[in-house]
């Protein structure tokens, strides 16, 4: 029988910086839309470092339920400057009272989030990433308008 335990390799821990306060489109049909534009950040790991570009933004819908959806897309730059496109999808749950504290001016202060990333670039020394199944786990500080997350590649 083939092994389907799940293991991982860290590719990378990234931190961003976030533009404040964030462009609040409001209540749409779906919940309440939140733009995070990236401003900068850097991400390092065993075998690629580099900076955010501030071409970056998060699309976030808060849910009537309090769960949060992300809707990302970011460009990294290599140290060695290689160009990677990032894009993830992914969820944090805010509670349940969330949407309702939302609407009343209340922004929680943190979250834990848990993204799926996909990494593309035409860089023939980081072509390995688009063979690999990513996930990430991660923290915004809204008040400081951080984020951090650690980024692994399943194997």
């Amino acid at each position: 029988m083939n092994d389907l335990s799940l293991r991982g390799e860290r590719l990378f821990t990234m931190d961003a910086t976030l533009q404040a306060p964030p462009e609040v489109i409001g209540p749409v049909p779906e919940g309440v839309r939140i733009n995070f534009h990236v401003t900068g950040g850097r991400f390092e790991g065993p075998r690629l470092r580099g900076r955010l570009r501030a071409v970056g933004q998060d699309a976030f819908l808060l849910r009537r339920d309090g769960i949060g959806l992300l809707e990302v897309l970011l460009t990294l730059e290599t140290e060695d400057g290689a160009l990677i496109d990032m894009r993830y999808d992914g969820q944090g749950d805010f509670g349940e009272e969330a949407y309702e504290r939302f609407l009343r001016g209340e922004i929680p202060p943190d979250v834990h989030l848990h993204t799926f990333p996909r990494l593309r670039t035409a860089h023939p020394a980081y072509q390995w990433l688009q063979r690999r199944a990513c996930v990430g786990r991660g923290h915004a500080d809204l008040v400081r308008s951080t984020v951090r997350y650690d980024i692994y590649a399943l194997g």
